[in-house]
């Protein structure tokens, strides 16, 4: 793939005019599907997409076109020379754009990850294995993923990564589920095996008589899973510079220096350690890491070749979204084993959902309990949880209230696969809270 993108991206070179410049993205991936129900295999298939987006620009002005392509050289250099051609008569009719910005020295990278994973039938028989008897619900996804950029300067970058994410849930009678999430770039059926066993034990929890609690503040340990929720809604816009220049960032106070967070809070994008690539759509590269918030204070936001443009920031090669792609936040010193004693008697939160703010400038979310939550009485699960509503701030919930962090983090990569197989990962602890608000 790279020989053929390295082509198209020459073609499209010896056919630009006068002071002509462009841009070439490229996304594309051959992924096996594994669908499972009750433990067995139902579906299974393989996905091979390529997807290509030109931008031709002159001065200020640009237009793009996107295409969906063969992979067979011949027929897709024809489809994109074609594209240039509309785009070129297109151009002319357009207003200079004000914040274009592009990448104005060449910066080249590579990164191949060989596979390193058997095939996906054996993967997929190894899970099939394990969860005879049960019914374990999931979707399997596994093989490469590639992402490449080309501009008029010779600049050309690829990545190419192996992977496999899969995204499964173990269920009893009704509603009861245990929801849980292997990824990465080596497969350990074993470490699946002991990840099912587990989830085994919690499932058996969910037959005792569920617990409805009435509304107040309670001790609560949120798992990986549960703190990614949080996350994933204030990375929406929350460290975007257009967001909190425009003061609408959930985040500003924070920013503004008037709240902080928990002495115990860093987070950065850690793309080096991440799915996602090290560059972007218009040329720039990111840094391999890039801290975000440190010890309970803001550094820095994501800043995209645009807002840098448009609010005379420098860029730090976040795309157009200005979302964090690989979210990592620092561990600390609780062990796992040692959660539950340390809780005492609480809430153990294995997953949150339909998470939404609720005062977004004291950046106040609400959200629901999913999947298997428990009440906890001396270190000890006594019942599960009906669903329950909280409504708290992060300024609580990763400020003055949060006790702890765990040692152990996990890698939590993102199963969503409509459009294509996401690359956004997060590497986190789970924490605990002296308190967390409950409200229905």
């Amino acid at each position: 793939m790279q020989a053929w993108f390295e082509q198209l991206a020459n073609a499209v070179s010896s056919q630009l005019q006068g002071d002509e410049g462009f841009t070439l993205w490229f996304s594309g991936e051959r992924s096996d599907f594994v669908r499972f129900n009750h433990g067995q295999i139902r579906q299974a298939g393989q996905v091979f997409q390529l997807y290509l987006t030109l931008q031709l620009i002159q001065g200020q002005k640009q237009a793009a076109h996107s295409f969906s392509m063969q992979g067979e050289l011949g027929h897709d250099r024809e489809v994109l020379l074609s594209g240039l051609h509309t785009l070129r008569d297109l151009l002319p009719q357009l207003q200079d754009d004000p914040h274009l910005m592009l990448a104005d020295t060449r910066q080249d990278s590579c990164r191949i990850e060989p596979s390193r994973l058997p095939d996906a039938a054996q993967m997929a028989g190894d899970i099939a294995s394990a969860a005879a008897g049960t019914d374990l619900v999931g979707i399997l996804a596994v093989g490469p993923v590639y992402y490449a950029f080309a501009n008029h300067l010779g600049q050309r970058n690829w990545q190419e990564t192996t992977s496999f994410n899969f995204d499964w849930s173990l269920h009893a009678s009704g509603d009861k589920a245990v929801k849980r999430g292997q990824a990465g770039f080596e497969w350990d059926a074993a470490a699946f095996a002991a990840d099912l066993h587990a989830a085994g034990q919690q499932l058996g929890l969910l037959s005792r008589p569920a617990r409805t609690l009435q509304p107040g503040a309670y001790r609560a340990y949120l798992a990986p899973a549960a703190v990614g929720e949080l996350l994933t809604l204030f990375n929406w816009e929350a460290l975007s510079a257009q967001s909190i220049h425009s003061k609408r960032s959930a985040l500003l106070k924070l920013v503004e220096g008037e709240r902080q967070f928990s002495p115990l809070v860093s987070l950065s994008e850690n793309t080096a350690a991440g799915l996602a690539p090290d560059f972007q759509g218009e040329g720039f590269l990111k840094p391999k890491r890039l801290c975000l918030i440190e010890h309970g204070q803001f550094v820095h936001a994501l800043v995209s070749p645009r807002s840098a443009r448009e609010f005379g920031l420098a860029s730090n090669g976040a795309d157009g979204s200005e979302s964090a792609n690989s979210f990592d936040m620092a561990a600390g010193q609780l062990a796992q084993q040692d959660v539950l004693l340390k809780l005492d008697t609480g809430l153990y939160l294995n997953n949150l959902w339909y998470l939404n703010y609720s005062d977004r400038s004291h950046c106040r979310i609400t959200g629901m309990t999913r999947f298997a939550c428990f009440w906890v009485e001396q270190g000890e699960l006594v019942a599960p949880l009906n669903v329950m509503r909280f409504d708290d701030s992060l300024y609580r919930m990763l400020g003055d209230q949060l006790e702890a962090l765990t040692i152990e983090r996990e890698w939590l990569v993102d199963p969503m696969s409509y459009d294509s197989r996401s690359s956004s990962s997060m590497r986190l602890p789970g924490a605990l809270l002296s308190s967390l608000q409950l409200v229905l």
